[in-house]
């Protein structure tokens, strides 16, 4: 008679984070996330391993503890990221967007306890893509804006330098991360990472560059 199959538990790794010294010497920002986290997981059967990232902002997704945490979900050897509240993962809503669809490409999952974004679940994964539609329409009516701005730039007679070679979506991207306090330099290493050409089709992106669409959409009227 062949053995039974046992059945894994899902791997679930944990991601907290606090930003300030003070929290990193008290510890109990980061306890109360674990409790949290570890309560979940005991609640579901997850086997959990916890990563912590300590004394670090979420102005961007390029901390050490969560690269590791997304290497090994995009390798397989974990199931699940969870963290008790959003804002622990990222601050930005484009870069939570861009995170969900890159655990749906990559065959993983994300839970946050404090929206109830769980794409394990049906009712999870809806919450979750009105999340990145949010992000989406956000995205379009900067786009919307930057070209409406651009036209009355132009209509006023004013120089806006050599002819905008990058898309809306692009330029929205750009401005709406900048915007959620991401460095220019945070958002050169993220276009680049996605693969997103530069205005004259490289692969390369600068700071300067970004500062320099940044600028260019100040000097249009465009915030």
């Amino acid at each position: 008679m062949a053995p039974a199959l046992q059945h894994q538990p899902p791997r679930a790794i944990g991601y907290v984070r606090v930003s300030t010294d003070e929290q990193v010497s008290s510890g109990l920002g980061l306890a109360a996330q674990r409790a949290a986290i570890e309560a979940e997981a005991g609640r579901r059967g997850w086997d959990l391993d916890v990563l912590a990232d300590e004394g670090l902002s979420a102005k961007d997704l390029n901390r050490p503890a969560l690269t590791a945490a997304l290497d090994r979900l995009d390798r397989r050897q974990a199931d699940v990221l969870v963290v008790a509240k959003l804002d622990r993962l990222s601050r930005s809503v484009g870069d939570f967007g861009a995170l969900l669809d890159r655990a749906a490409r990559r065959g993983w999952s994300v839970v946050c306890l404090d929206l109830g974004v769980d794409t394990t679940t049906p009712v999870g994964e809806f919450t979750a893509n009105v999340v990145v539609s949010a992000a989406q329409y956000e995205r379009r009516l900067i786009g919307q804006r930057t070209r409406d701005a651009l036209a009355a730039a132009r209509a006023r007679g004013t120089r806006l330098g050599r002819p905008q070679a990058l898309s809306g979506d692009v330029v929205a991207r750009v401005v709406g991360m900048r915007r959620d306090g991401a460095s220019f330099r945070a958002i050169a290493e993220r276009l680049q990472a996605d693969g997103v050409p530069t205005a004259r089709g490289g692969a390369t992106w600068h700071a300067s560059t970004v500062k320099a669409v940044c600028e260019s959409q100040a000097a249009a009227g465009v915030s």
